[in-house]
């Protein structure tokens, strides 16, 4: 770099800083190697506030003068380790070796505007970096042609060397052809919006490698942030300080009320209450309530000990056990989501016909720790650290509460404990950013565990009523989903409570919707009569929800696949080959065949071999999906899970023995990971059937540590056989999710191969287990409570259920 050059980076960076408004010190900018990467936004786009224009190279990488490539990725690491694979993109692209390819913190003045949910990095930010790497490959091909004095089509390139083929002592590096310079180079590029691939334009744009061409891209390469988080050296977001910093901390009512109904109103504070602890501050901004102190446990023990007279909840909730009859008691209009064929005439036609409700609870994200922010807020500028998986999406709620520009708000992305979907980390950036505004003073608020399950946005829960006919050769002929569930609400909890606004209700179909359920049962089974309705429960009077992992889909497949299997068992068919005979889609074929090969499944009837020993052993299969069949640029990812399991006739207690998860992603960038994501799900498939429910009664939510919201302990995990099948012709679709509902319906399934009995609520409890095992024994009739429809079977046996 000549030297005004650098004088002309030094001066961006003073003025970037003055611009964000804030000074940050002990701890790096880059996420993994050189500090030095951090000039990319000051030399290249000068100091302004993102998103980059995603049409330019530059906006994704630079090249640098040590021959190493940075990319500025808008998707961040939330343990699933997505940006290991787009850093493998990189490379296979560039031919360059994964030591050569450097990433930097996710940052609003630095990286593209991802958004790291719905497994996205894969499927989305996978093929903008490939398609951005193709390009910029290109383009140092053209350089290194007129200065090498060969023509492109001559050239190799090996680890970011540039030679001719057949004089290879004539060569040149990436870092010698563009050291810190930029691309400025503009193409069209990959684009994903509204839920659809749009194709590229023009046929002057680079061309990727083929998937035949891949060697680093496909690979078992591991994660460069294990080492330090096993060695305990990895920064979190916890870990985060800045000079002259307050901690603070939340004070809030114990567990949120109804949602529109109770809103949280503060009558009377007694400041007198703290006196006695020595620097406290008490910051309220309306009905937001905090405390911030020099010392971290001052602000803790003010927080507990502050006397806070808030206005009573309304008892307008339905308790833990009456939420599904409230549910259906609600005045709701019927949407119908699909309706192909005739539904009625073909089940009224059927051999064997079943019907019956299936319910699932409210859960919580349930971080193992509380969420955590450090915002620094200037009277024209903020800067704000948090864990939010977007961002740029983060940003907007902090331009409301704080009224400024969302170009003058710098958001960097530092890891927590984080969760698959939207947890409080967002209420913890929105708290921060009003403290240090407040007071004229950076602010570090961590949530407690409380607020953190007391205020989180949990996973709704849900009823389904099905019904569904076979005819004689056990093919589904009809086929009948009925869910309610009730829609969620735009803005947090801290929002709310700052700017005194009411919780709006996002439109129909945003989530609480059927739209999984439609999109992706059209080619998982053959079904020529099928139809699918929605009862969407207006949100006030219920909590707030939000999308966790597979957002709805462990309610739908547990619905789904268990009356896929009071099918099967109807018709007297095993149940693997009851689903090969409705199955046409080879891949959902191969799912299956992949995990019940796995599992060495030998074909009988479910519950043939019931046992009335202590312990009973069973077997299950379900499928599951995340990702929509759109009608263009189609994104599935397939999955299916065998789950054999032991239920302890006398404790109630069921455990998972072995689960055996299969997927298809498609092309698998780093099987490696997608193996480990198998493994997660599958204990967290496991935990939500077996043990996680939220807990509330009239007026709150009750579930406010982990003694009353219950989850899989280390010594309850089943053991995990991970199947990948890899797919390099076809398109990466992502892997976060689609095992995890197979799972639960797996083990539902298995619960009644085991017993006989069907349990259709989940989680499977030792008091509901017991209480079902004991209504069979005295041949009570048994059913899911509030049922509609009659258990019925055509050929006069009847699926016993609870």
């Amino acid at each position: 770099m000549h030297r005004k050059d650098e004088d002309h980076a030094l001066l961006a960076r003073r003025d970037f800083l003055k611009a964000t408004g804030a000074l940050v010190v002990g701890f790096r900018v880059a996420e993994n190697a050189a500090d030095a990467q951090e000039a990319r936004p000051a030399m290249i786009r000068g100091v302004t506030s993102g998103p980059p224009d995603e049409a330019e190279i530059d906006s994704f990488l630079a090249v640098h003068p040590n021959n190493t490539v940075t990319i500025y990725t808008g998707y961040v690491e939330l343990g699933q380790g997505g940006p290991t694979a787009l850093r493998q993109v990189a490379a296979e692209e560039l031919d360059l070796d994964l030591e050569q390819i450097l990433s930097v913190r996710m940052d609003t003045f630095v990286s593209t505007n991802g958004f790291t949910a719905a497994s996205r990095t894969a499927g989305i930010g996978g093929k903008q970096m490939r398609v951005a790497a193709a390009e910029a490959r290109g383009v140092l091909l053209n350089l290194a042609s007129h200065r090498l004095q060969a023509p492109a089509a001559e050239l190799v390139v090996s680890k970011g060397v540039v030679s001719v083929k057949n004089s290879p002592n004539r060569s040149i590096r990436y870092g010698d052809l563009l050291g810190d310079k930029p691309f400025n180079h503009r193409y069209e590029p990959f684009s994903y919006t509204g839920g659809l691939e749009l194709p590229r334009k023009g046929t002057d744009h680079a061309v990727p490698k083929s998937p035949t061409e891949y060697k680093i891209v496909g690979t078992k390469v591991p994660r460069p942030d294990i080492a330090e988080k096993a060695a305990g050296t990895y920064t979190y977001m916890q870990h985060v300080r800045v000079p002259g910093m307050l901690h603070a901390r939340l004070v809030m009512p114990q567990g949120q009320g109804a949602l529109g109904v109770s809103l949280p109103t503060v009558l009377a504070v007694d400041d007198g209450s703290i006196r006695d602890i020595p620097g406290v501050q008490i910051v309220r901004r309306r009905n937001l309530l905090a405390v911030a102190a020099p010392r971290e446990w001052d602000a803790v023990r003010a927080a507990r000990q502050l006397k806070v007279t808030w206005q009573e909840f309304s008892p307008t909730l339905p308790g833990t056990d009456g939420i599904h009859q409230k549910y259906r008691g609600a005045q709701t209009t019927p949407v119908p989501i699909h309706d192909s064929g005739d539904f009625t005439a073909a089940l009224s036609q059927a051999v064997h016909a079943v019907s019956a409700s299936y319910a699932s609870p409210y859960h919580s994200h349930g971080t193992m720790a509380p969420n955590c922010a450090v915002a620094d807020v200037k009277p024209d500028s903020a800067l704000v650290m948090c864990s939010d998986q977007g961002v740029y999406q983060v940003r907007g709620g902090l331009a409301q509460v704080l009224g400024l520009p969302v170009d003058k708000i710098r958001v960097q992305y530092y890891a927590g404990s984080n969760t698959y979907g939207s947890s409080c980390y967002r209420e913890a950036a929105e708290a921060a950013a009003i403290l240090s505004q407040e007071l004229g003073r950076p602010v570090r608020l961590q949530l407690s565990r409380q607020d953190e399950f007391g205020w989180d946005n949990y996973g709704p829960a849900h009823l389904a009523d099905l019904r569904g006919g076979v005819d004689a050769n056990g093919k589904i002929v009809a086929f009948e989903y009925q869910a309610w569930g009730h829609g969620q609400t735009a803005g947090e909890a801290v929002q709310h409570l700052a700017l005194g606004t009411a919780p709006k209700e996002n439109a129909p179909g945003s989530i609480g919707g059927l739209y999984q359920i439609r999109l992706t049962q059209n080619d998982m089974y053959d079904v020529p009569n099928r139809r699918l309705t929605q009862h969407l429960v207006p949100a006030a009077g219920y909590f707030r929800i939000g999308p966790l992992r597979a957002p709805l889909d462990p309610a739908y497949f547990f619905a789904q696949e268990g009356m896929i299997d009071e099918l099967a068992y109807a018709a007297k068919i095993d149940p693997y080959e009851f689903r090969k005979l409705n199955i046409s889609h080879p891949r959902w074929l191969g799912v299956l065949k992949a995990a019940t090969d796995a599992a060495k499944w030998t074909p009988r009837v479910a519950a043939s071999k019931v046992s009335r020993e202590k312990i009973a052993h069973g077997r299950g299969i379900g499928l599951g999906t995340h990702h929509l069949a759109m009608n263009q640029g189609s994104r599935i990812t397939y999955a299916a899970a065998v789950v054999e399991v032991e239920v302890n006739r006398d404790t109630g207690v069921v455990l998972a023995k072995h689960i055996y998860g299969a997927m298809d992603c498609g092309l698998a960038l780093n099987p490696g990971i997608v193996e480990s994501q198998i493994v997660g799900m599958s204990n967290h498939g496991t935990s939500l059937a077996l043990k996680e429910e939220i807990q509330f009664n009239s007026t709150n939510v009750t579930s406010l540590d982990w003694n009353s919201y219950h989850t899989l302990r280390f010594a309850e995990h089943p053991a995990v056989t991970p199947i990948v099948v890899q797919q390099l012709n076809e398109q990466s679709s992502g892997a976060g999710e689609e095992v995890l509902p197979a799972v639960v319906a797996a083990i539902g399934n298995a619960f009644f191969d085991a017993t006989g009995v069907r349990l259709r609520r989940f989680p499977l409890t030792p008091a509901r287990v017991l209480d079902a095992l004991k209504s069979n024994r005295a041949n009570t009739a048994s059913r899911l409570e509030h049922q509609p429809f009659d258990i019925v079977s055509n050929n006069g046996h009847p699926a016993q259920s609870r």
